[in-house]
């Protein structure tokens, strides 16, 4: 018994590990990622600093320090060791380099015109050419520039305004800092933001709609039509239903693009019948839910009706064959035979479906893409807008992380509310004639 167990636990390490790798590691990132700002703009490995024009405005806006952001947005000039060493190395005369580092080393000048004014009072007065080069050299201007740490960042500044304080230092690092941090913006922004609500309707009406109407309403209505079919050409019939699952869903899609669009099949049937061509797909908001369900539902009534067919079938023909020399109808028969049988294959396919449904967007992005005006745009479809493709080109990877999460919490919160509904207890318990 025990090399047996042992056995099953060899074998069932690869799906352990399976597990972890391709699903509780992605989770786990996707809750770290949440907690982040990370972004194009960020990139996903640490940033710089850098004091670029939106920093010298956060400076005087968000943190009220117009006179610092004035000092950091100005050219500047510091006569320091690093530009007398500079002017050595190009020919400057010596003596000159000598009376400025005795005279003005550590000297600072808001502007050129004050520099070079200085310069012309030196005793070797440099000529007109000599003075733009020696200004050139002391030229501290932080617009733009680029620093690999604070401590370069606070170097650098300090060399024009020496006398930061430590609220000084700790806003302009905030300020400048390019790369991602930790945050909860993104929960906070999630729930303020009006389009979540409009998405999440949007996104409860697809899943139900789908789920009650095709996914297991019109898959258990084929799968019963089946059933009292003659079996071959009931399995004719199911086959014909598997098509639009088989098929690769672009060329699915653009099925139905040919069918609805205003060039397509429905505007040229229906122009001969005086009713104006029009783009049947994003013509309005109600065409394109109807077009949404449509497409996607006519894909998953499938999977249920095979479920379905195959469970029916598994049902002992001796409770079909008593029931029909009691003279019980067919709804009889499906009411009180083929339904209460059905509990476990019913709960498999509403959670399957419940679950793929609301991370499923490939099709409404070929078909709608979210319009017209956003009004079939699902969460799952703005997690994919959000974090990987979008028109405005700053693709927001830790708020998308933030939704992907979310909609991570919903899956298991409806799992366990149809584990519930469903009695699963029940449902898996030992039959009595076992114990």
């Amino acid at each position: 018994m025990n090399s047996s167990r042992r056995l099953g636990m060899v074998l069932m390490l690869p799906a352990v590990v399976l597990v972890i790798l391709f699903f509780l590691l992605p989770v786990a990132l996707t809750a770290v990622f949440s907690f982040t700002n990370m972004s194009t703009a960020t990139g996903i490995s640490g940033g710089a600093w850098q004091l670029a024009p939106n920093t010298i405005q956060r400076l005087r806006d968000q943190y009220g320090m117009g006179e610092l952001a004035e000092k950091l947005g100005q050219p500047s000039f510091v006569v320091d060791e690093r530009g007398l060493q500079a002017l050595e190395a190009s020919g400057i005369e010596a003596s000159i380099v000598g009376e400025l580092r005795a005279a003005h080393l550590g000297e600072t000048f808001p502007s050129r015109r004050e520099i070079e004014r200085m310069i012309r009072g030196l005793k070797d007065r440099p000529s007109t050419p000599e003075v733009k080069r020696i200004s050139a050299e002391f030229s501290r201007s932080l617009a733009n520039a680029r620093f690999g740490s604070e401590e370069a960042l606070f170097a650098a500044v300090e060399a024009i305004d020496a006398d930061l304080t430590q609220e000084e230092r700790a806003a302009l690092a905030a300020a400048s800092y390019t790369g991602w941090s930790w945050t909860t913006e993104n929960f906070r922004r999630m729930v303020s933001t009006p389009d979540t609500g409009r998405t999440l309707a949007n996104t409860l009406a697809y899943v139900a709609l789908t789920l009650v109407l095709f996914n297991t309403g019109f898959a258990m209505v084929l799968a019963l039509a089946t059933h009292y079919v003659p079996e071959r050409p009931a399995g004719a019939f199911r086959i014909l239903w598997l098509l639009p699952r088989i098929t690769p869903p672009v060329i699915y899609v653009l099925m139905w693009k040919w069918l609805a669009w205003d060039t397509g099949f429905l505007s040229a049937v229906l122009d001969d019948f005086g009713v104006a061509p029009r783009n049947w797909m994003l013509g309005s908001s109600a065409n394109a839910w109807v077009i949404v369900v449509l497409i996607n539902g006519l894909v998953g009534a499938s999977m249920g009706m095979l479920i379905f067919s195959s469970a029916i079938k598994a049902i002992p023909q001796s409770l079909f064959h008593a029931s029909a020399v009691d003279g019980a109808y067919r709804w009889q028969q499906i009411r009180h035979i083929i339904l209460p049988q059905l509990r476990w294959p019913i709960l498999f396919v509403t959670c399957y479906q419940t679950l793929s449904l609301l991370t499923s967007f490939e099709f409404i992005l070929l078909s709608t893409n979210g319009g017209p005006g956003g009004s079939t745009e699902v969460w799952a479809l703005a997690i994919y807008h959000t974090a990987l493709n979008n028109y405005a080109g700053n693709l927001q990877y830790g708020y998308g992380a933030a939704m992907a999460l979310v909609l991570v919490v919903i899956g298991i919160v409806l799992s366990l509310v149809y584990l519930r509904l469903f009695n699963y207890g029940a449902l898996v318990q030992r039959p009595l004639i076992e114990h």
